[in-house]
């Protein structure tokens, strides 16, 4: 079998309260990304402006936008310049009063091929999402791109095994999850290991599980009350960490993904084969209650 390669970049920055400026940094990183071999160009969640989502306050609602719109026109035309596949996180206008936290896809021609809509959303101290965004509606999503197959998930996402099984078994080549988490100043240090440490394995556990590589890209620097981790990292097919990112630093980054080690991990421990369909019902149940 020929070896089935892709190059995939990251671009973990930190953000301001310039909507332009970021965008502008943005583009910036992606040409960096570019110029060192990436074909592909995954970008950190809401990268146009601070994670607003620290505070619930109305007028944060003037940062969406429609997708597609002004964000995915500029980038599609940057990405058939560079001939490189964008995969950019916007906070989605859907219609008066209803909005979405998207992740757009941009092919190397420039095309739009779509979005995929954040189907698990959080609301914790710091993190008040619901507020803002309502769960997606188009299901889990898989984007044939000229360089692969890429499955798109988002942050919160993360900690959910059934929408990266969904995903994979939708045909993804590879995962990728644009995200936005951190530590509050207020965690001592053993706090901010486990809450990494974990954040980094059950990703891991996904490739794992599904065979297929996954890249997770964080943004950086002190918003508020939070520290963001960075530590973007990349997972082959079965688990092992290929690059992570630095914590309080920003980075490009470019790393190849072997595509066709999955048939081989696949093949020698083989989940997908001795996967219990006929016994998964009860997975659909909030919770199993006796009685």
């Amino acid at each position: 079998m020929n070896k089935k390669t892709v190059q995939v970049g990251l671009v973990q920055l930190s953000c301001s309260a310039d909507v332009a400026e970021n965008m502008k940094k943005t583009i910036a990183g992606i040409r960096e990304a570019a110029a060192k071999g990436a074909q592909v160009v995954v970008l950190q969640e809401l990268f146009r402006s601070l994670y607003f989502c620290d505070v619930e306050d109305y007028d944060n609602f003037n940062l969406a936008e429609a997708i597609p719109g002004p964000s995915t026109d500029s980038l599609g035309a940057l990405a058939k310049e560079l001939g490189v596949v964008i995969v950019a996180s916007l906070f989605e206008k859907r219609a008066e009063g209803l909005y979405h936290n998207t992740t757009a896809v941009l092919d190397a021609d420039g095309s739009y091929l779509g979005k995929y809509r954040k189907m698990h959303i959080p609301d914790d101290p710091g993190y008040y999402e619901k507020f803002y965004f309502t769960p997606g509606d188009l299901g889990y999503k898989v984007f044939p791109t000229k360089f692969g197959k890429i499955g798109v998930l988002i942050c919160w996402d993360q900690w959910y095994p059934e929408a990266a099984r969904i995903t994979a078994l939708k045909g993804a080549d590879f995962l990728v999850y644009p995200t936005a988490i951190g530590w509050a100043h207020s965690q001592d240090e053993a706090t901010n290991d486990e809450q990494y440490g974990a954040w980094q394995t059950i990703q891991r556990s996904h490739a794992v599980a599904n065979g297929i590589p996954v890249v997770s890209v964080n943004r950086t620097g002190v918003e508020g009350p939070m520290q963001f981790w960075g530590g973007s990292f990349v997972s082959n097919a079965f688990g092992r960490v290929t690059y992570k990112a630095p914590h309080l630093e920003e980075e490009i980054h470019v790393e190849e993904l072997d595509l066709t080690g999955s048939d081989r991990y696949r093949t020698h421990w083989p989940f997908l084969r001795d996967r219990r369909i006929d016994s998964y019902e009860p997975i659909t149940k909030r919770f199993l209650d006796e009685g």
